[in-house]
């Protein structure tokens, strides 16, 4: 198998990977609204989050993401990714100043996923496994 067999599906299974994160991250907008609440106001500085908007917010995310999964409109769809996971990523600076203490440990793992998401939008066009075709 050479470069050319492999790459589309080393992609597809970064694309897969990002998905099964990014979904939960979204499911949990609509089982713990109030969870929502609280990160929009730790890290975005955001108050008086309500589970409506929570679910606004998340029924978005979520077309935004299955589009994501099937490789529709990669452009738009793994731009929004890369854009959302960022934003995620960087709103939460406070966690890395502070490595040691609490859970802020596990926030690092946003920069991995944060470089899978560059690279997956960066090479979007050699992601051809089981994406929707125009």
């Amino acid at each position: 198998m050479n470069t050319n067999n492999r790459l589309p599906v080393a992609l597809f299974f970064l694309r897969l990977g990002i998905f099964v994160v990014m979904f939960t991250w979204t499911i949990d907008k609509f089982i713990r609204p109030e969870h929502s609440a609280a990160v929009f106001e730790n890290f975005y500085f955001i108050s008086g989050f309500s589970a409506v908007l929570s679910y606004v917010i998340g029924a978005v995310e979520m077309i935004i993401i299955a589009g994501f999964l099937l490789g529709y409109q990669k452009k738009w769809t793994y731009g929004a990714v890369l854009v959302l996971h960022g934003i995620s990523t960087l709103s939460s600076f406070k966690q890395y100043i502070s490595p040691f203490e609490g859970p802020n440990l596990l926030f690092f793992a946003a920069w991995p996923m944060l470089a899978a998401c560059f690279t997956l939008y960066y090479l979007r066009d050699q992601d051809t496994l089981l994406v929707v075709k125009k």
